[in-house]
């Protein structure tokens, strides 16, 4: 089974595309043992993603507070994720609650990382704003790293 990266976001939210950016910077650049993908963050398409999967990356956008730009890598498989954090979700059943849920009915992948990235601007709109734009591409060379290691 490859190892899997999920760029989540809507194109057309501004800062929320964030992932989505991330999961194309990665494309370029995977090796053929990675399977990447975009997705909406629709919770249960994520939990089904997820089921066989040994090694997973999502890869979203946030609004905790903190200043725009700032990344928040957890490791899903040993943590809980902060629902707080993805508040933004256009979806009531999101990335955190489909981790959540999957960790509750033992179907998270032996190792989950999930990158968020702080938006600034979630209206609609196409184009980041620049903090997130550098995060983004940080990001994408985080995640490449972490795949070397699945």
């Amino acid at each position: 089974m490859k190892a899997l990266l999920i760029g989540i976001g809507n194109e057309y939210r501004s800062d929320d595309a964030a992932g989505l950016m991330v999961a194309r910077l990665v494309r370029e650049k995977a090796p053929e043992r990675i399977t990447v993908r975009e997705a909406i963050g629709e919770g249960t398409v994520l939990m089904e993603a997820l089921k066989e999967a040994p090694t997973a990356i999502l890869i979203d956008a946030v609004c905790s507070g903190a200043e725009a730009g700032a990344i928040h890598r957890i490791e899903a498989h040993d943590q809980p994720l902060p629902v707080k954090f993805f508040h933004c979700s256009s979806h009531a059943f999101g990335v955190a609650e489909a981790v959540e849920l999957a960790r509750a009915l033992n179907q998270l992948p032996p190792r989950l990382i999930v990158y968020g990235i702080e938006g600034k601007n979630f209206a609609a709109g196409v184009g980041l704003s620049p903090q997130v734009s550098e995060a983004v591409q940080r990001v994408a060379e985080c995640a490449l790293e972490d795949l070397k290691q699945s």
